[in-house]
């Protein structure tokens, strides 16, 4: 993977309809290092959604974790895409990139580890392509105590008053940064610490030239040519 890493936010979103497999597909087109995209627990299956509701990206109502997961997968997701489970992702990824799962809502940890769990003992994927993100840093506690040889990434949007220290605390791999507030000073508290920096969401040139002398150490991006300077087909 490139020193540089271009995050593929909620896949290839810029392009195609969020979270759904047509944009993971055309993320990894595009060169994405890395597919980003987020998880619920329904039913005991990981949902790739983001909201906590469905009316802004689908033709459904109400909040995701009240419906059945028959009536979430009968959605219309954006271009007749359907809602996707995490385990069709994984799967149409096939290690071509690694996988940045966020966290949503609550109790996301226990499955998503089970679910590593299972990749990496039968399927043949290695640790190195997961990373756990969330802004739920107790999901992500739990996440290093059921396991802690999977990466996670920690989430935030302002400048904590001790800059990085809360990450390492947590064990972290990485810390995830709003465009709106990064500096250099936690860019480099975070590096002293032994964390990358990760910032999101990077949609132009600009900030992402303003990133790299930032010395941050990729973005996330609704369009990954921005950074691999390749063509959608």
């Amino acid at each position: 993977m490139n020193e540089f890493l271009c995050f593929a936010h909620r896949g290839a979103s810029g392009h195609e309809p969020e979270n759904t497999l047509s944009a993971v597909e055309t993320a990894i087109t595009l060169g994405a290092d890395w597919i980003e995209i987020d998880v619920y627990l329904v039913e005991k299956e990981l949902v790739v959604f983001h909201d906590q509701r469905l009316e802004r990206t689908t033709n459904g109502t109400g909040p995701i974790m009240e419906q059945s997961l028959e009536y979430i997968r009968s959605l219309d997701a954006g271009n007749g895409e359907s809602i996707p489970i995490l385990r069709e992702v994984l799967d149409l990824v096939n290690h071509r990139a690694g996988i940045n799962i966020e966290l949503k809502g609550f109790g996301t940890a226990d499955e998503t580890v089970s679910l590593i769990h299972e990749y990496t003992t039968k399927k043949n994927w290695m640790y190195e392509e997961f990373l756990i993100s969330s802004f739920n840093h107790h999901e992500l506690a739990r996440v290093k105590y059921l396991d802690p040889l999977i990466m996670t990434g920690a989430l935030v949007v302002g400048i904590p008053i001790d800059y990085a220290r809360f990450a390492e605390g947590l064990g972290a791999y990485s810390v995830h940064c709003n465009l709106d507030f990064i500096n250099e000073a936690f860019v480099q508290d975070a590096h002293e610490r032994g964390l990358k920096v990760f910032v999101f969401t990077v949609n132009n040139r600009h900030d992402l030239a303003r990133m790299k002398a930032l010395s941050v150490d990729g973005i996330f991006t609704n369009n990954p040519e921005i950074v691999t300077s390749r063509l959608k087909p």
